[in-house]
């Protein structure tokens, strides 16, 4: 395949994901009312606390926007088999198959990390929302509001598919298990340093969890990436 001929397919490629995150907005957009009620079911917890709406236009905004990031979750399994189907071609029969196989759990990962993003959410909204000084009220921009609360869910979920796109460069021969598990104390910092980025709570016991999750999933990378160099260094010595 000509360099132009990939550049055609990744453009074909890319056009279907945002074609399939646009026909899934639609669905989001009849979905607005229930998701908004979600996410600012944590406001419940915070006397007084309302959302504000600055311009005449402002709700309408909100809901297209909304709209699109339901778009980006509910479409996941599309967008992200069509990242795959990119690399379909060029790669034999048995690779396809691992291709499958790591495109199934990227889906799993991603919606398991924006899970556990959105369990983190309330809980980051009730810890913050109690240093706000007493006899006072709470107005919330409300796009403000809901693009910390979508872009915290976002974080989660791709921070879960660090671990898969490690072992897929062992697959391919880029990184190999003992690198992986030489660089660990690499692993831990970026793990903290992401982790207190990704969490807006004061308190380190949310960071600290995400951190453990993060390095659960790595060294189980490590794991996997361990046994299939083992299997590759057993077949070449056969």
């Amino acid at each position: 395949m000509t360099i132009a001929a990939h550049l055609k397919e990744l453009r074909k490629r890319l056009i279907s994901a945002f074609i399939g995150i646009g026909v899934a907005a639609i669905g989001g957009w009849f979905l607005y009312d229930p998701a908004l009620g979600h996410i600012t079911a944590p406001m419940k917890t915070i006397g007084g606390a309302e959302l504000n709406f600055q311009t005449i236009g402002a709700a309408f905004d909100l809901k297209i926007r909304v709209a699109l990031w339901l778009g980006l979750l509910l479409a996941s399994p599309w967008w992200i088999s069509q990242l795959l189907a990119f690399l379909w071609p060029g790669l034999k029969k048995r690779e396809r198959k691992w291709l499958a196989i790591f495109g199934l759990v990227g889906v799993v990962l991603f919606l398991a990390g924006a899970v556990f993003g959105d369990w983190t959410a309330p809980r980051a909204v009730d810890i913050l929302s109690s240093f706000t000084p007493p006899n006072s009220a709470m107005y919330l921009q409300a796009d403000s509001y809901i693009r910390f609360y979508i872009h915290l869910v976002l974080a989660f979920g791709v921070s879960f598919l660090i671990p898969e796109i490690l072992v897929m460069l062992n697959f391919v021969g880029v990184l190999k298990a003992r690198q992986m598990l030489k660089g660990w104390r690499w692993a831990v910092m970026v793990a903290f340093i992401f982790s207190a980025i990704a969490n807006p709570l004061p308190t380190p016991w949310p960071v600290i969890l995400q951190a453990l999750v993060l390095l659960t999933l790595y060294f189980g990378a490590v794991g996997i990436s361990a046994i299939h160099d083992w299997r590759v260094v057993k077949k070449t010595s056969d």
